[in-house]
């Protein structure tokens, strides 16, 4: 009896671990998988989700929105780690198309980037920003409306920019000078923050001398929502046909009249928005810091990797089955169950803790991988000579 509840505690911990990977690798599914970009950044995406969590809590804190701020937190990671995705797809990636290694080294410029970001921003670097965009892009816009830009475009990027850069620049010193301290505090700095699971969260419900908590049924469930949701959009809406056109053939969407390029975007906006949703989720979890994304973005790609890229169903399996593998192998379960085998109990005895479980899980996935390279559901069909 012992035996099998230990079981069902460790079926429990690892569902629960696949769904924080499957929350998290969803976005990359789509990005790396449908589109074949290779976005070293999206774990910074997550972090940027989970960074939104903790400002949401705090706006709501003392408020009658406090209960719920996690549910208000959701859309809103969703749409700002999107308008961020959509930035650097239509800034960076458009420009790297059927070049992975220049769009690997690009994505992961932009995560240090990012991490930077969180440890320094203030209200002054926030102001120069908001000023640079608004002078440098509506400035960009407002030339492409007359006739003949194409002729000054280059000119109109020269100009543009160093009077941009150095508008910004002066207002941040002036806004620095005048109100000292006040402005120049980071935000967040590099130290983590803590996200505090609203109370009904907190808890759990309690079979025998196990608890399942609330907070890992909540993204159990909101990994489900999230799943059909995607599943949904590329199946029965006209932009996932869309997208599912390009992915197959691009030349012969485009000859067709599909807007590539705004598919693209689409794409993109949708798996980074997915990894504001996991930075949200995985907030629930633990303390949240500049180096969050860098704990799951290794993890999602093996999960990509494993299930098969472009397969949503092999991304689901591929997350439960790693995340099981995981606790059992890290926990102890394994070794506990091997007991009688003295070599094989001293073997995962040794592999008994969070770090080396991750070692042997990914050798496992590396030996895997030699008889199956496709993973799980490998791609058939057109898709392989896309």
């Amino acid at each position: 009896m012992q035996i099998v509840q230990t079981l069902l505690e460790g079926l429990f911990n690892g569902v629960s671990i696949g769904a924080v990977l499957l929350v998290a690798s969803l976005g990359l599914a789509i990005v790396f998988g449908l589109m074949g970009v290779i976005n070293m950044a999206h774990g910074e995406f997550m972090m940027l989700g989970a960074y939104a969590t903790f400002v949401v809590q705090n706006f709501c804190k003392g408020t009658p929105l406090a209960p719920i701020y996690i549910l208000l937190a959701l859309p809103i990671a969703f749409l700002l780690t999107a308008g961020f995705g959509v930035v650097l797809e239509r800034g960076v990636i458009r420009h790297l198309y059927g070049r992975p290694l220049e769009t690997l080294l690009a994505t992961w410029g932009v995560s240090l980037i990012l991490q930077q970001f969180v440890r320094s921003v203030n209200w002054v670097m926030a102001a120069g920003i908001v000023i640079f965009c608004l002078l440098f892009f509506g400035g960009l816009w407002l030339l492409g409306r007359r006739p003949g830009y194409a002729q000054i475009k280059a000119w109109a990027w020269a100009v543009l920019m160093p009077l941009s850069a150095a508008i910004s620049f002066v207002t941040g010193f002036a806004m620095a000078q005048t109100f000292k301290l006040v402005v120049t505090k980071p935000w967040f700095g590099a130290q983590n923050v803590d996200v505090t699971a609203p109370a009904w969260l907190r808890g759990g419900i309690r079979l025998g001398t196990f608890q399942l908590p609330y907070a890992r049924l909540f993204i159990i469930a909101l990994t489900i929502s999230c799943v059909v949701g995607v599943y949904w959009f590329l199946q029965k809406s006209r932009w996932g046909l869309r997208i599912r056109s390009v992915t197959q053939n691009r030349a012969m969407s485009s000859c067709l009249g599909i807007p590539t390029a705004r598919v693209d975007a689409l794409t993109f906006a949708i798996g980074s928005g997915l990894a504001g949703v996991a930075g949200c989720a995985i907030s629930l979890l633990g303390s949240v810091g500049p180096n969050t994304g860098q704990n799951y973005v290794v993890d999602t790609f093996m999960v990509v990797v494993v299930g098969g890229v472009g397969k949503l169903v092999g991304s689901i399996v591929a997350a439960i089955a790693i995340g099981t593998v995981n606790y059992f192998i890290g926990s102890g379960t394994i070794a506990l169950m091997l007991q009688p085998i003295k070599p094989a109990f001293d073997l995962f005895t040794f592999f008994a803790t969070t770090s080396m479980a991750k070692v042997m899980v990914f050798a496992l996935i590396i030996v895997f991988l030699q008889f199956r390279p496709g993973g799980i559901f490998p791609q058939k069909g057109r898709t392989v000579d896309a």
